[in-house]
């Protein structure tokens, strides 16, 4: 699917694997997330092995009509306090989608599927 955006110069399209990207490089950038939780284990695996994109990785992007949703699943560092990386995942992602692309996002929603201990 791709996010349509009409101008006076014309139509822009831009796919979710693009807004996944700029969701993910977001996400990564925050203090406290140490990397992104698969979505689909077996696909995002040999993209790892083949040295691919993995920004993505961890990324929903639901749109319905003009509202876009977006889901985030991360990894936090021990010791982080994890309703505070989520807020800081959250603001960060609406940020960087409306000053890239002009895109609002309605929601977005942060899972956090785990914590990783520093050393692992």
């Amino acid at each position: 699917m791709t996010v349509k955006i009409k101008n006076q110069s014309g139509m822009i399209d831009i796919s979710n694997d693009v807004i996944a990207t700029i969701v993910g490089g977001a996400a990564t950038d925050i203090y406290g997330v140490v990397g992104m939780a698969s979505r689909k284990p077996v696909r995002d695996g040999f993209n790892q092995i083949l040295g691919l994109d993995s920004y993505h990785q961890g990324v929903e992007v639901r749109q319905n009509d003009d509202q876009i949703d977006v889901e985030v699943n991360i990894i936090v560092s021990y010791g982080t306090k994890i309703s505070e990386v989520s807020k800081s995942v959250q603001s960060q992602v609406k940020y960087n989608l409306k000053s890239m692309l002009g895109i609002t996002a309605d929601e977005v929603n942060v899972f956090v599927q785990g914590v990783r201990v520093a050393g692992e």
